[in-house]
This record gives C-alpha cells, sequence and structure tokens, in this order.
C-alpha cells in the first residue's frame, strides 16, 4: 500500500511539474488580456478576453493555433446569430433555446468541430442574456476573443514550457510499455504460462492511449518550439521525436500481434521454442535503449546497434507455425524500431537475415 501510495505521490507530482508552465501561462495570460482590453480597447467588462486565453492555452496538449481559430469564429457566429436575433425578438427563455439552437446549427453546417460548436453556442447564450444588462456590442466581444487569442499565443511563447520535456515524458510512456509486455511475453514463453501471456496482452490492449497521448504532445512540443525563440534551436533535437513517432506506434501495433499469437501458441501441442524469450528480451532491451538515448539528446546508435544485432541473429529450428508467426512480428518490430532510430525504410529491411537462410 505504501509502494503504491508513493508511486501516486510520483506520478502526481511529475504531471504537476509538467503542466506548471501551461498553468503559469493561463493566469498570466488572463490577466495581461483582461488589462489590454480595458486600457486599450476601452471595453468596461471584456469577459472574453480572459476567457480566450484559457480555452487558447488550456492545461492540456492540443493544437492551440487553431483553437485560436475556432475559438474566435465560433464567437463570432454566436455572438452574430445571436445580437441579431436579440435585437428582434428580446430576451427570454424560448429566445435563448432558439438563438443557441441556430447558433449551434450554423456553427455544425460550418464546422463540426467540438471548440467551434460549443463557442457558437456559450457566445449567444451570453449575447441573449447579458446584453440587455451589459450595453456592449458584438463587435466588442468579437474583439475580445480575438485579443484573448493573440495573448494566449504570446504566452506560450514567451512562456513556455519545455518542447522537449513534454515530447520525452510522452514516448518515455510508450517505450516503457512495449519493453514491458515483450518482457512479459518473454517470460510467458520461457514458463508455458497462458495466464502470463494473456495479461500481457491486456495489457498491450490499453496502450494505444498513450500512442496518441504521444502524438498529441509532439504536435504541441512542434507547435511550442515553433511560436517561441527560446526554443528555435531545439527543433533539430525534436526532429528525433518526429522520426520515431509512426514507427514506435507500429512497433506497438505488432507487439499487440505477436502477444496475441503467443497466447494462442502456449496452447498448442507444440508451443514456441524457449529460444525465442531471448530474442524478445533483446529487443524489449533495445526499446529502453532507445528511450534513454533520445531522452539525452544523442542519435539513438546504441539502440540502433542493439537492434542490428537482433536483426542478423538466425532463427531457432524446428518452428512450428504460431512460432514462424511470432518471429515474423518480432522481424517487424524490429525493423518498425530501427526506422525510430533514424534508419529508412530499406535500409531496416535489408538488414534482417533472409528467411530463406537454413535455421540452425
Amino acid at each position: 500500500m505504501r509502494t503504491w501510495f508513493s508511486d501516486q505521490v510520483r506520478e502526481r507530482l511529475g504531471t504537476f511539474g509538467l503542466m506548471m508552465p501551461s498553468i503559469a501561462q493561463c493566469a498570466v495570460g488572463a490577466a495581461v488580456a483582461w488589462i489590454v482590453a480595458i486600457e486599450l480597447l476601452g471595453h468596461p467588462r471584456p469577459f472574453f478576453a480572459p476567457i480566450s486565453v484559457l480555452i487558447c492555452v488550456g492545461v492540456g496538449l492540443g493544437q492551440r493555433l487553431r483553437r485560436v481559430a475556432e475559438l474566435v469564429v465560433g464567437v463570432s457566429l454566436g455572438v452574430g446569430v445571436g445580437d441579431l436575433l436579440v435585437s428582434w425578438i428580446g430576451s427570454g427563455p424560448w429566445q435563448i433555446a432558439l438563438v443557441v439552437a441556430l447558433a449551434m446549427c450554423a456553427a455544425v453546417l460550418l464546422n463540426s468541430g467540438a471548440l467551434f460548436v460549443a463557442q457558437a453556442g456559450s457566445s449567444a447564450v451570453l449575447v441573449a442574456t447579458l446584453v440587455p444588462g451589459e450595453g456592449s456590442g458584438g463587435l466588442d466581444r468579437m474583439a475580445d476573443a480575438l485579443t484573448g487569442g493573440v495573448v494566449g499565443i504570446a504566452a506560450v511563447a514567451l512562456l513556455p514550457a519545455s518542447p522537449f520535456t513534454i515530447a520525452a515524458k510522452h514516448l518515455s510512456g510508450v517505450l516503457d510499455a512495449l519493453s514491458t509486455v515483450l518482457e512479459q511475453a518473454a517470460d510467458a514463453i520461457e514458463r508455458r504460462d497462458v495466464d502470463l501471456a494473456a495479461e500481457a496482452l491486456e495489457e498491450a490492449r490499453g496502450t494505444q492511449g498513450a500512442v496518441e497521448e504521444y502524438e498529441r504532445a509532439l504536435e504541441t512540443s512542434k507547435e511550442i518550439a515553433l511560436l517561441s525563440p527560446l526554443h528555435w534551436h531545439r527543433r533539430a533535437r525534436l526532429a528525433r521525436y518526429e522520426t520515431a513517432a509512426v514507427p514506435v506506434d507500429l512497433a506497438m501495433r505488432n507487439a499487440r500481434v505477436l502477444i496475441r499469437r503467443t497466447l494462442a501458441a502456449l496452447g498448442e501441442a507444440s508451443p514456441p521454442p524457449k529460444e525465442l524469450a531471448e530474442s524478445l528480451r533483446e529487443v524489449s532491451e533495445a526499446a529502453l535503449l532507445l528511450q534513454l538515448e533520445l531522452g539525452a539528446g544523442r542519435e539513438p546508435l546504441l539502440a540502433r546497434q542493439a537492434l542490428l544485432a537482433v536483426a542478423a541473429s538466425e532463427r531457432p529450428r524446428r518452428l512450428g507455425f504460431s512460432a514462424h508467426v511470432i518471429i515474423a512480428q518480432l522481424r517487424s518490430i524490429v525493423v518498425d524500431l530501427l526506422e525510430a532510430t533514424g534508419m529508412d525504410h530499406e535500409s531496416a529491411t535489408a538488414a534482417l537475415t533472409s528467411l530463406d537462410t537454413p535455421a540452425t
């Protein structure tokens, strides 16, 4: 129990450290947007300005430039529809329902993005409920939304999180998961343990979320490196993570197939030979090497050498059908990880021992 609690605390502190820059961006940006809208634009209550900062920056990972565009256009659409209708029909419960429905229908026809539609609807609500007492026009709210979006982008540029840290943390999670499930598959083959193979398969099936989080984190990292002059020098280092993105995703998918076949093979009369376990462990260790070298900002030469050694190794003899399938998937994972180290597909494939080579 104490170990579990300690792990949870470390995980929460790590997440907190990762999110602190975004929290600072939101806090400072919201205050700056409010001041700019009041002092420069002369708006008495520019509530859309700080709200726009929060939506633009957020405390998660995503495409901020696109969110700014969706925010401003969505607000403009909602304000435009709301102002037009409220000036004709007044404000009240049924008017709110009509304004929101029409604004959101128009948004869906133009762009089905969730943020775009939500902003159109919420902006229409604010117009329908606040316009009579606030005395500010729709153009003022559009300007506030744009102000908040611009301030949010400036906050990302001037108070940036480390794009390298974001990418490294999320790729580390994916490679850790890949290494773990391959190690579990190796143990299952050695012990002839069907239950262990089933656990490995269940864990492997739950890894797609980590892969998708890494893809979003990489987009955010690239966006920060593009916007922030403080991190322009990190673009080359970040490029290694971009190179690894698709191959690592493919490696994880191939690992799921491998473990599913391992589970099936352990229930057959001729289970896979224990020699396969060593190859699985070598690839598992290579995945950890890749994680360490990328995290250190180095070209992953050691990981590449380890994978090339696995690629050049000969197949065990007297293999059954399931073992052949396992080896085929393992070869695919090796190629995927070699590409993640920066090798092109042709060179990675050429490094594999020919299947025509007699097994020993």
